[in-house]
């Protein structure tokens, strides 16, 4: 279930569509991008970063998501913050505010 405190405008939707639609690759290109335009260690930086980490992860890029999960993970929870899953990005391409 997605996070009640979460907005949709942070998670770029075309990252969603493409994950949504199995291209796992192509919405971990558009959520490095998104992510680069943020400030680093900032809200949005962080809650995208872990989206990438996730997204790694489900596409056997293990030690690279950990390092991202690391990084978000102790930026989100500093700022006290819930931590963004996989379906919150699912929900995003289904038009569903996270």
């Amino acid at each position: 279930m997605a996070h009640p405190d979460l907005t949709d405008d942070w998670i770029p939707l075309a990252a969603a569509q493409a994950f949504a639609a199995g291209d796992e690759h192509h919405a971990r290109t558009l959520l490095a991008r998104a992510r680069d335009a943020q400030r680093p260690g900032s809200l949005n930086w962080a809650r995208l970063e872990r989206l990438y980490g996730l997204v790694s992860i489900h596409v056997l890029r293990e030690v690279e998501g950990t390092f991202a999960l690391e990084r978000s993970d102790a930026a989100l929870l500093r700022l006290g913050a819930e931590l963004p899953t996989l379906d919150d990005l699912e929900a995003r391409a289904g038009g569903e505010s996270p």
